[in-house]
């Protein structure tokens, strides 16, 4: 069915038109790549490994700055939040886990969800001290736009973040999403202003993505020692 007018007037100019159907949300089911597994959250398994990796005296406590909760006061504080998360639909929690160990060292999401559009985002994203700047912090965001681009039909995946926050908009360059604008004054978190950066990838733009990225975690791009031997920027502006 067109839901064109008769007559287009020519100074009134339409978007594209769109074969498009609305989409799945996402299951709760694991995502296994081969550095890294992302399972649903269960706090009574894995709270006592992600509050060891986030906080005193092994874990970084600033990896909360720009996030919406933490750092916490003990463990059942912790354990209390991501009950509540792991019963969440909207947000959508995982647990990420580096293989072989499997050991719970982050955290991630799915929100923001319209299947009607096609829309989803990635967010709440923290990675524990052992799997920072690691390939399967790398693999674990592959695997979340792997999923919504090329399993479920999604026609964009948006990242946001604190506008302050330098790391994370250096993550979101780096894995090949497209800054879009600044929101300023989008919300007030733990008391703060919060101005908001919004990035974007685009169902066009995911197929040479996808391939720096793939390219990136094939085991011959690191060397004895595990050194990239190309980053992901330089693969992905490589023909």
């Amino acid at each position: 069915m067109s839901f064109d007018p008769p007559s287009t007037p020519p100074d009134r100019p339409l978007g594209e038109p769109v074969d498009f159907q609305p989409v799945p949300l996402p299951s709760r089911e694991e995502l296994r790549g081969r550095y890294v597994v992302l399972r649903p959250l269960d706090a009574d398994r894995d709270a006592q490994s992600l509050y060891a990796v986030s906080h005193p005296p092994d874990g970084d406590p600033g990896i909360w700055t720009y996030l919406f909760e933490g750092p916490y006061a003990g463990l059942d504080d912790m354990r209390r939040d991501l009950s509540e998360q792991q019963r969440s639909e909207d947000p959508r929690f995982f647990t990420l886990a580096p293989l072989p160990e499997e050991r719970p060292c982050g955290i991630a999401s799915y929100l923001r969800m319209v299947p009607d559009h096609g829309v989803i985002e990635i967010g709440h994203i923290w990675f524990g001290t052992p799997m920072q700047r690691t390939t399967a912090a790398t693999e674990a965001i592959y695997l979340l736009a792997a999923h919504a681009f090329d399993d479920l039909g999604y026609r964009r995946l948006e990242w946001k973040c604190n506008a302050l926050n330098a790391a994370s908009r250096r993550a979101a360059d780096r894995f090949g999403f497209t800054f879009e604008g600044v929101f300023r004054e989008h919300m007030v978190v733990k008391g703060r202003n919060r101005d908001t950066a919004w990035y974007a990838i685009i169902d066009r733009d995911w197929p040479p993505i996808q391939e720096s990225f793939q390219r990136w975690l094939d085991p011959g791009n690191f060397d004895a020692d595990g050194r990239q031997r190309a980053s992901l920027s330089q693969l992905r502006l490589r023909p």
